[in-house]
Order: structure tokens, then sequence, then C-alpha cells
């Protein structure tokens, strides 16, 4: 009798298809009772249906003008379009080496990584094709825009930490980088979403106020609140994620951890200075949120983003009549 030979052994577990599985089932399942009917809210754009005609109002584009409705009834009226359905997002992703910290048990990579499994998929899920940028330190890298679960998965496996993203690279990040390389890329309109510590060199938010007059752009900001607020833990090194550059301090110290704080709350109003310059919407991500509290906070945002769109959260004597 022959022996048997041994099996060989299993493969061993794709390690972005076990995140997604497990967010389908502790985060998407959660979302689905929530954001039913919402799928208009995630992605708003300006589709080829006619929904109605209303009066003018002074933040309306020109370019939706019903010329021939204006001189038949004398006064500006605009045409209200509803969404297509089938649209592309775009996920313009910050892997330099600051997103690799974490003062807890998550990271600013992870819960980048873990928003975009979550958004992509419910994306995907009615039809729409989602499209990445990556900068990690190297040239940006592009994942053209598809749809399907194969797709999702590749876009996992590249944003994973690997050895060299977590080394310190030398030199602070240029976020303008990845929004540049992105303006030629997205060549017709999409929702955008710039998932960023936003810790980089000046100048981004100039390419982000162009990619904003082009298309639906949303800013989520990662950040941990050790970034914020430095507790009293005694002597502690800190390290510059990106430069290396080590430094030994006290912050035992409350005049140390005074200046820091003042430092961090300049840096903060700096900050949302420029997002509001840049005109995107602002979805803040902190290590310690809970993504389905966060997802659902983003959901109202675009909601209340689309009333005032459409004009229906002005009170109801300061709303125009639709035309008939």
């Amino acid at each position: 009798m022959r022996a048997a030979t041994p099996s060989a052994a299993p493969p061993a577990a794709d390690p972005a298809e076990a995140l997604l599985r497990r967010l389908e089932w502790t985060v998407i399942k959660r979302l689905d009772g929530l954001l039913q009917g919402d799928h208009r809210t995630l992605m708003r754009g300006a589709g080829l249906d006619l929904a109605d005609l209303r009066e003018y109002q002074p933040s309306d584009d020109v370019r939706h003008i019903d010329w021939n409705v204006t001189a038949r009834l004398g006064q500006p009226h605009v045409r209200q379009f509803m969404e297509d359905r089938d649209m592309n997002a775009w996920f313009l992703l910050d892997l330099s080496p600051s997103v690799d910290f974490g003062s807890g048990q998550q990271t600013k990579r992870r819960l980048s990584r873990e928003f975009v499994a979550v958004l992509a998929r419910l994306l995907t899920r009615h039809g729409n094709r989602v499209g990445a940028v990556l900068w990690g330190g190297g040239p940006p890298r592009v994942l053209p825009a598809r749809g399907g679960r194969a797709h999702l998965l590749t876009l996992l496996h590249a944003m994973a930490p690997t050895d060299q993203g977590a080394a310190a690279s030398g030199q602070t990040t240029r976020l303008q980088d990845l929004l540049d390389t992105a303006q030629p890329v997205l060549r017709r309109r999409s929702t955008v979403f710039v998932v960023s510590d936003f810790i980089s060199q000046p100048g981004w938010h100039a390419a982000l106020g162009r990619l904003v007059m082009r298309h639906d752009v949303v800013a989520v900001r990662l950040l941990d609140p050790l970034e914020l607020d430095l507790p009293d833990l005694g002597l502690l090194t800190l390290r510059d994620a990106e430069t290396g550059e080590q430094v030994l301090v006290d912050t035992h110290d409350k005049g140390f951890r005074h200046r820091f704080a003042r430092i961090a709350a300049q840096r903060e109003a700096e900050l949302r200075e420029a997002l509001a310059q840049a005109g995107a919407d602002t979805l803040e991500l902190s290590t310690e949120d809970d993504l389905v509290d966060a997802l659902v906070r983003f959901v109202d945002l675009r909601r209340r983003r689309q009333r005032l769109y459409n004009g229906s959260a002005l009170p109801a004597h300061l709303r125009p009549a639709p035309a008939h």
C-alpha cells in the first residue's frame, strides 16, 4: 500500500480580504440600516435628468440658467438635476510616514484604510467606480477607477503598511504633489476624498481649491489626540516620523505642555482656515473615533450640504416656489 502523500498546506488568508470581511460584519452591516435611501447624499453631481425648475439664487451656477423659461417668466430660473447613479469616486491618499503614528491601538494609516474600505464598498455596491492616487514618499501611484471587489482589494493592498513606508524619508510631505497629480487624472466630474493628516509643507490649499472648482471634494482629516494635547508623561523622546529627527523633552514641565498646546492650537486654526479657503467639506477622523459614528456624521454633513444646494434649508417664507 502506498503511503498517502501529505496534503499541501492551505494558502494563508489574504489580509485585505480578512479586513474587508471584518468591516462588512462590524461596520457596513450596522450602516445599512442607517444609510437606506442616502445614496444621493454620499455622491452629488450634475446628472442628465431634469428634476425641477426654480428661481435663481445668488449662489447658483449660472450655467444652469434656463434662458427660455427666464425669458417667458421675466425672472431668472435655473434647472435642477437628478444625480447620475453611475459616478466615479476618487480617494487621494496621503500614506507618508506621519500617518503611521497612533498613541493608542489605532494608527492614522489603519483608520484611513478602514474608512476607504467601508466607503468604497458602499459605493461600489451601487454600481459606482472607485479610483485612487496614492502618495507615500515616492512618485504618486494611480489606480484607475473601476468597480468590483477585486479592485477594492487591490486598493487595500496598496494602502497596507510596509517596512519602507514606516521608515523616515528624511523630508517632509508635499501634499501639493498628490493634489497636482490628481488634476489631469480626474477627467470627468467626480466625488473626491482627500484623506490625509495634512501635516505637509505649505501651498497645498491652492491645489485643493482648484480641485473644488471642478469636483465635489471632501477633505478627510486624520488626527490623533496626542497631536493636540500632550499629557504629563515625564521624560519623553519625540521623533519626527518623516525626517527621523529626535528630541528629548520633559513633559512634566507645565510650561512646555502649555507651549505645545499653544502651537498645536495655532496649527489647528491655520489648517481650518486653509480648508475653508479651499472650499472643501471637511470630515475629521480621530484614532479614538468609532467609524460608524464618523460615517453617520459624514452622511449628515452631505445631507445638510444637499439641502443648502437645493434651497430647502431656507425658511419657508424665503424658499423659492418651483415653477410649473
